[in-house]
């Protein structure tokens, strides 16, 4: 009988051996280099090596596939965790512009290292902090009170210069405000223009009343002012600034402190005299305490207070309730009380007495405006501007 000798492949010479599977080869390799890296001072390697040893024991079959793959998910968690081993190990690890991080007690430190960064970055941190820093600022300041400045204006030889002169001033004013500019019966176009080429909000207003039965034509004008301001409730402080007087930027921004109602001395000069006569509050500080007066005709008055030397605020037109007035009855000036008494009538609707007043700037120490008479009334032009014939006189030219 014949005997088959079968020879066998180099692939059963290695495992016989070797003395096991195949595996444990390539097993004992990996093993080898995982312990002879002296970067890794864990006891895991030497798990790892006899897990392997385990799988590379194992039967290759599909009903192993399974903890197989059990097995190996496991120790990949395992060996993920810790397989660096300490922190300390970190530091020997060559990384590109590494830094050594401080260790205290096994944990790490970082209060006192210093972080590097670009330049770029800083700049950029840096203004986005400004920036951020600015708008707070911006947030946390309090909102500018509105001023309505009220001017009755009429048709007049230098009625142009006076409006293009306080709108001027107005303009230079840190907004929020409203001029309310009023006109008798009708709206001129050249006021219209004036005030549309200013560049400042503005309301255009008309009066619409019989001049025959007016004695005071301003009275009229400012009371269709407070009419508007009421039946619109605009909030500000109200402000009554004829066109021909002078102001100084100061006295707006000092109205804007004004709670309720505010007063201060006004200078007038008058063409019939060659000084300037003083009136207005005498202050302590912001308190009210007594009045400036020259003339004796006018020691009835209760509050000697000029037309442009008070303002007060719009809310006391609009909201009784909120200032506790007696009555809810319409503020308005008076056309029936006698020259010279339409402030004291009008300021007695809005306060009771001193005490409700507010005195600016602190002290009442400087004038802040003019009130000049400077035009002769009843006359479309001041004397010498008019001439009593007509001139016909006749130019020939020459081409």
């Amino acid at each position: 009988m014949a005997s088959i000798r079968r020879t066998l492949s180099p692939y059963h010479e290695r495992h016989y051996q070797n003395g096991g599977h195949p595996f444990s080869v390539s097993v004992q390799s990996q093993s080898q280099k995982l312990m002879s890296n002296g970067k890794f001072s864990s006891p895991l390697p030497s798990f790892g090596f006899g897990v392997w040893r385990l799988l590379g024991g194992m039967r290759y079959s599909r009903r192993n596939v399974l903890s197989r793959c059990l097995i190996l998910f496991f120790l990949g968690f395992v060996l993920g965790l810790t397989l660096f081993g300490d922190f300390e190990d970190l530091n020997s690890i060559n990384f590109p512009g590494k830094m050594k991080l401080p260790l205290v007690n096994d944990r790490l430190e970082l209060k006192d290292a210093v972080i590097p960064r670009p330049s770029a970055l800083l700049d950029r941190v840096q203004l986005q902090i400004e920036e951020k820093k600015e708008m707070n600022e911006q947030l946390d300041l309090n909102p500018q009170k509105q001023l309505i400045v009220v001017t009755p204006t009429y048709n007049r030889a230098l009625q142009a210069y006076y409006l293009n002169r306080l709108g001027q001033v107005l303009k230079l004013v840190e907004p929020p405000l409203l001029w309310i500019v009023v006109e008798m019966n009708a709206a001129s176009l050249e006021t219209a223009d004036i005030l549309r080429k200013m560049g400042i909000m503005y309301r255009h207003l008309v009066c619409s009343k019989n001049m025959t039965d007016i004695k005071d034509r301003g009275v009229h004008q400012r009371n269709s002012a407070l009419e508007h301001i009421e039946r619109h409730r605009l909030d500000g402080i109200v402000y009554f600034a004829d066109d021909d007087n002078i102001y100084s930027l100061e006295l707006f921004e000092s109205m804007r402190k004004i709670s309720r109602f505010g007063t201060w001395p006004v200078a007038m000069l008058e063409q019939s005299k060659n000084k300037a006569i003083l009136e207005g509050p005498v202050c302590n500080g912001s308190q009210v305490i007594g009045w400036h007066t020259n003339e004796k005709s006018k020691r009835l008055r209760r509050f000697h207070v000029d037309m442009s030397g008070f303002a007060f605020n719009s809310t006391i037109l609009w909201d009784p309730k909120l200032w506790r007035r007696p009555t809810a009855a319409p503020i308005r000036q008076l056309d029936t009380v006698k020259e010279g008494f339409q402030e004291t009538t009008f300021i007695e609707q809005l306060v009771e007495d001193e005490s409700q007043m507010e005195g600016i700037p602190p002290g009442c120490s400087r004038v802040l405006n003019w009130h000049l008479h400077l035009e002769a009334r009843k006359l479309v032009y001041p004397k010498g501007w008019s001439i009593q014939e007509n001139l016909d006189t006749v130019i020939a030219t020459t081409t």
